[in-house]
Order: C-alpha cells, then structure tokens, then sequence
C-alpha cells in the first residue's frame, strides 16, 4: 500500500502543533480573567465579554505606635465585562472603627468607636490594550471614582470625591507559573471636614476645602506552587502631596500573599507591613522611621470573589 506523504504533517508542523498544545495546556493552567493574584496590585486581564463577578474585600489596618487603633474597610462589588476588553465595576464601602488612647492634631481628634457603617461608592473601567498570553506582556488602564462620607482615619465626618488613573502591566514567566505584576498610578482628591462642636479651643480641626494628590507604585511576583494555588509577595509605595505642606507623607509597605483558583470563586489573603515611612509626625511619636498619621503599621486583607 502506498502512503500518500503529502497528506501527512511534516516535521516542523508536528513540532509547531506540539508547541501550541503544551502553551495552551500551560496557560489554561494560570490565573483566569478577573482574578486576583494579590491584594494590592491589580493585573491587566480583562473579563470577558457578558461575564460578571462578585466581590467581597475586607482590611484590617492595625497600630498606630500608641493607643489602641483597629479599622477594618469593607468593599462589596459588583464587575462585568461590557466587551472582551472594557471591564465595569461598581462597589459600595463600609467601615468600622475602634480608637482610643491617642489624639493627633488635626487627623484624630478623640477617641472613637462604631461597628459597621456605609462610607461611601465607587465607579472603575478598566481597559486592556495588550493581552500578556498573547502579546508577551499585558497593558491596561484603569480609572476610578470615589464618593466617601466618612474619614478612614478618625471615623469622623469628611465628603472626600477622588479620581484615580492607574497603568496596569503583568508578565508571564517560566511557562506561565510565575505572574509578573507593576502598577503605577495617581490620585487627586478633593475633601472637606466637618466641624465637631465638642473639641478643645487649641485643637486644630480644618474644616476648609483641601486638595491633594497622591502618586503610588506597587509590584508583585506570584508563583503556582500547586494546581490552583499561587504563593507570592507584594510592595507598595505611595506619597502624597497637599496644596499648603507639599510632600505630607509617603510610606513602603510589603507582605505575602496566597492565592486559590477555584472553577466558581476564588480568594485572596494577603498581610503587609510598613517598612519605612515619613513625612509628618504626631507629636510624641516613638518611631519615626514610619508614617503613623494617616498610615498604620500592618494590612491584613480578604478578598473573596464568585463568578457567573
């Protein structure tokens, strides 16, 4: 019988085949659109047209040298995907706080306790530009805009409207078990204080109009130790500048995190500490090698999402 060797794939088209399966099993196994490897920065998949998530985040920011301090942030949102490369997303915040101990002029004016309390929304695209499976290395951007009602420092009154504008880039490694992750981006807020009635004559309480602008970096490696199951480490930076002091603060913080995948849902834990920090202090502040005004010395963040 004679074989007909036209019809039959050559060589190269077996080993080119090959090499398309083995990227397609090898990237099948990496994080999904929409999924968070960390809890600070952000990566650059887009989910994919019609698809929707739900999110559950919850921080826990503890210590601030002295006294007791202990907030936890929540945010529920909702995300879906208005084509293969627009994600929208809109949550809703709460807040609870405990502090007592310690008074800062002018950041926290007494002690202050409530349980959980609505603090405020957000609205954010993101736009994906190149994708990091098919183009080598993922480019997006994403902007965001929040309403607060409520100080996340003190607990008390502030209507604080902010724009963020962030640019997103993440890289495969290593066949795609390890995730390369750079944020880089900018914050220009707009708050004002509301007056409390109660408060020593010296106490210095603004309740004038500020502006502030905020510049933030943050970067991350994670690595699938397991099916499903990444481990890795974050940092972030972040300094912020306002109309009358110029630089106020800036701070770096860096922590693990461990990440599992699952078909429906997935989850996020992730603890960072301050480093180092600087800029204002309060007076009686023991160690100054962090920012401890508007900063705390520990995160520890949740993040629990479903998908449908």
């Amino acid at each position: 019988m004679q074989i007909n060797h036209a019809n039959q794939p050559s060589a190269g088209r077996r080993a080119s085949l090959a090499t398309a399966l083995l990227a397609l099993v090898t990237f099948a196994g990496t994080v999904h659109a929409g999924e968070h490897l960390f809890g600070y920065v952000k990566g650059t998949e887009p989910l994919p047209k019609g698809a929707r998530e739900f999110y559950q985040f919850a921080t826990s920011r503890d210590d601030k040298g002295q006294g007791t301090y202990h907030a936890v942030d929540y945010k529920t949102e909702f995300e879906i995907g208005a084509t293969d490369r627009l994600t929208l997303a809109a949550a809703f915040k709460s807040i609870s706080l405990k502090t007592s101990g310690l008074v800062i002029d002018g950041y926290l004016p007494k002690d202050h306790r409530f349980g959980l309390k609505a603090s405020g929304i957000e609205l954010e695209a993101l736009y994906n530009f190149l994708s990091p499976a098919k183009d080598g290395i993922g480019l997006s951007t994403s902007f965001a805009l929040n309403y607060d009602r409520i100080d996340k420092h003190s607990g008390q009154q502030k209507n604080r409207i902010s724009g963020e504008l962030e640019l997103l880039l993440q890289k495969y490694l290593l066949e795609g078990q390890l995730i390369w992750l750079g944020n880089l981006g900018m914050e220009t807020t707009h708050a004002r204080r509301v007056a409390i009635a109660d408060l020593p004559p010296d106490f210095d309480w603004p309740t004038g109009p500020e502006m502030e602008i905020e510049l933030k970096f943050g970067t991350g490696l994670s690595y699938r130790f397991a099916p499903r199951w990444y481990v890795g480490a974050e940092a972030l930076y972040e300094t912020e500048f306002e109309t009358e002091v110029g630089q106020e603060r800036w701070s770096w913080f860096a922590g693990p995190s461990l990440h599992y995948g699952g078909q429906r849902w997935w989850a996020t834990l992730t603890y960072v500490r301050q480093l180092a920090g600087g800029g204002e202090f309060y007076a009686g502040q023991t160690d100054t090698s962090l920012h401890l005004i508007e900063k705390t010395e520990s995160e520890l963040r949740l993040k629990i999402a479903f998908n449908f």
